[in-house]
């Protein structure tokens, strides 16, 4: 109890156990020079009686036993001293001032064995028993001065914020396993990052450079190729992953029961790279699948419309690029229904354009208010309803997209059990724009073929995922898990999503996933994270210095587990996250921060022994040529034929549009010199030159 009798009691306590040291000292001064002291006369006869009795005790047989026993009531006086506490003091100089006293205190017992007179040696001996009492005396009061809790000891408050991880390997034949290391109040200990759940999305984040390449998505291929998935892989820095995938496949083929094909699709080097048509009729089968690819396209080729969807000036393009393609999927059984047919199709003058539109009575809808905005005059209106659709598509008009988009080397049903494939999709960062919304719409339509009941188990990763636009990922992520489709997103940073999908859209496909793998990221991602890992119990303590006191509090708080700040300070290959389980495998510690640990060896040993991906197919630019002109063609041949199927229905037509048609027929069927000047200036031979 810290009241005034206790104090005062502990008071007395102190004083007199150091007088007991004192006096035991004092006594073994006398009897050890009593020569001395009879010398100089300090000797007396009574004295003599009670020390002699004292000295009986045994207490004082010996030079080396009093000299202990007056240090131990020393120490027993210092344990209870209480000076005023100096965060500035140093243990060093307690620690000198100690061992210096020790020394001295009982290294004076050789001066006992040194010759000289009695007087000499006895005041030397008290004067260096003294000195080293004293020293002892002064490092043991300073030692009370010491403030024994170190605050500063912890200053990122790292031991503080460890928690317990799952070191269990917890495997199933679906399941992704990263070994990993982590520290718990000072110890490092092994664990394991356990995503046994793939199918309710798994999201990475981390800036450029934070391993999510390296340490992740290597792993996720690696595993799920082994484990028997069928894959879609979209390779932002084409092929980098492409080439993982590739000798993966080689390593376990063995273990599929069908073995899976491997397709690519790239557009810089066509001599590694399939054909495939992504708007391909087969898998068209009403019009809202080609609402959907019109809408893929349009947004891929302008991300702002993204936040502007239900716009007119937005819609309209969508609307009209759907009846187009349309159009192609119904003529002739999807003949030409290809994306650069579509394109083409759409640049043929609006006379001839609509004369054939409304013919196909199923998109007669989606034409009408383009139609009644021409004959109406309201071409500045017409122009920018279609103006932003031809313009967006006139970037892809180029001969090696024709060449790869009209080919159909391939279906897109990836995780078909009688055809399973392994399909890359490659992309360049310094074409991302043209890329970007083609590649997209491979992904939508392989999307709805991939997410169907009945299909072999498919892995769906998204290297840059907001590169690339892919409407309703949500409710994919939703609902492709009883499909037994593993959807892998990878970002750079929450904000990086919102700027390109939205808000809205960027913060349901962030909050849906139910597994995250996160690396340094900052800002309001950081946060985010940090809110969504939670709090755990951590301990506090706080110090009070008064003038003759010192006071100590100990409690415990809650706090968050991983401040933002330590997200934002991950070193590279460093991960926190949460995962999530299942119900046949229950994790009770989902939360982790730890260091992803590769070997670093075996990988380089393993991609200086890769198999470079093959040629596909030795295309020359002859070869490009041939197949961009025999598409232009093809367009102007089947707008040809349906003009001219159009002659025996004039008569039932009103008098306006009869005369549309007229000037349509007439341009078309019969050239006149200014037609034909036109079609040379128009020739693809031409065009391909220029």
């Amino acid at each position: 109890m810290n009241t005034g009798e206790d104090t005062q009691g502990l008071r007395k306590i102190i004083d007199l156990t150091r007088f007991i040291s004192i006096f035991i000292l004092s006594i073994h001064f006398y009897l050890v020079c009593y020569q001395a002291f009879e010398h100089w006369g300090w000797t007396a006869a009574f004295t003599n009686r009670m020390i002699g009795n004292i000295a009986k005790t045994g207490l004082f047989s010996g030079l080396l036993k009093p000299k202990l026993a007056a240090l131990l009531f020393l120490s027993i006086s210092l344990l209870g001293a209480k000076g005023k506490k100096d965060e500035h003091i140093q243990r060093s100089g307690m620690v000198a001032y100690l061992l210096c006293g020790l020394l001295v205190y009982f290294i004076s017992l050789l001066v006992l064995y040194l010759p000289g007179s009695y007087s000499m040696v006895a005041i030397l001996y008290m004067a260096l028993t003294g000195i080293g009492y004293l020293l002892i005396l002064t490092g043991g009061t300073r030692l009370s001065r010491l403030i024994n809790v170190n605050l500063g000891k912890d200053i990122f408050n790292s031991e503080n914020e460890t928690f317990p991880q799952e070191e269990r390997l917890l495997e199933n034949e679906c399941s992704i396993n990263l070994p990993a290391r982590y520290k718990l109040k000072g110890k490092v200990r092994n664990s394991w990052i356990n995503v046994i759940n793939p199918f309710r999305g798994l999201l990475i984040a981390g800036t450029p450079g934070s391993g999510k390449s390296y340490f992740v998505i290597r792993h996720i291929i690696d595993q799920h190729i082994k484990k028997e998935f069928t894959m879609f892989l979209y390779d932002f820095k084409y092929d980098d992953l492409t080439k993982i995938a590739y000798n993966k496949l080689l390593q376990y083929k063995a273990n599929y029961k069908i073995a899976p094909s491997f397709y690519i699709i790239n557009f810089d080097d066509l001599n590694r790279t399939h054909r495939c048509n992504p708007l391909d009729p087969a898998g068209m089968d009403d019009i809202t699948d080609a609402t959907e690819a019109s809408r893929t396209i349009m947004m891929g080729l302008n991300r702002e419309w993204i936040k502007k969807q239900g716009d007119f000036f937005v819609e309209s393009p969508i609307n009209f690029l759907t009846a187009i393609i349309w159009y192609l999927r119904k003529y002739e059984g999807g003949k030409y229904c290809t994306l650069p047919h579509v394109i083409e199709l759409m640049q043929v003058h609006y006379d001839h354009l609509f004369a054939i539109l409304e013919l196909q009575e199923e998109i007669q809808v989606l034409i009408n208010p383009f139609i009644s905005a021409y004959h109406n005059n309201a071409k500045a209106q017409l122009e920018g309803q279609i103006a932003s659709a031809k313009i967006g598509l006139a970037r892809l008009a180029s001969p090696q997209l024709y060449y790869v988009l009209s080919g159909n080397d391939f279906t897109l049903d990836v995780n078909n059990p009688d055809e399973p494939k392994i399909i890359c999709v490659g992309n360049n960062p310094q074409k991302l724009q043209t890329y970007g919304a083609v590649l997209s719409l491979y992904i939508s339509r392989m999307i709805k073929l991939v997410n169907r009941k009945g299909q072999q188990k498919s892995s769906l990763i998204f290297d840059e995922f907001p590169t690339i636009y892919f409407n309703n990922m949500d409710s994919v992520i939703a609902t492709a898990r009883s499909n037994e489709v593993a959807t892998t997103l990878a970002v750079q940073d929450f904000s990086q999503l919102k700027k390109d999908y939205g808000t809205e859209q960027a913060d349901v496909i962030t909050g849906i996933v139910g597994n995250v793998i996160s690396g340094q990221v900052t800002g309001d991602t950081a946060k985010k994270l940090s809110e969504t890992f939670g709090k755990i119990m951590q301990d506090r303590t706080s110090l009070s210095i008064n003038s003759s006191d010192t006071s100590t509090s100990k409690s415990t708080q809650l706090d968050y587990a991983i401040p933002a700040a330590k997200i934002a300070a991950l070193s590279s290959g460093e991960f926190v996250g949460i995962v999530a389980d299942d119900p046949k495998q229950k994790i009770s510690l989902k939360m982790f921060h730890s260091e992803i640990q590769n070997d670093h060896v075996a990988i380089k040993k393993e991609e200086e022994n890769y198999v470079p991906i093959p040629v596909i197919a030795n295309v020359t630019e002859q070869d490009v040529i041939e197949n961009y002109k025999k598409i232009k063609m093809e367009v102007a041949n089947l707008v040809n034929a349906e003009l001219g199927k159009l002659k025996p229905e004039i008569k039932p037509l009103e008098k306006k549009k009869r005369q549309v048609i007229k000037k349509t027929l007439r341009q078309s069927v019969l050239p006149t010199k200014r037609n034909r000047e036109n079609n040379k200036s128009n020739d693809p031979e031409k065009a391909v030159s220029m």
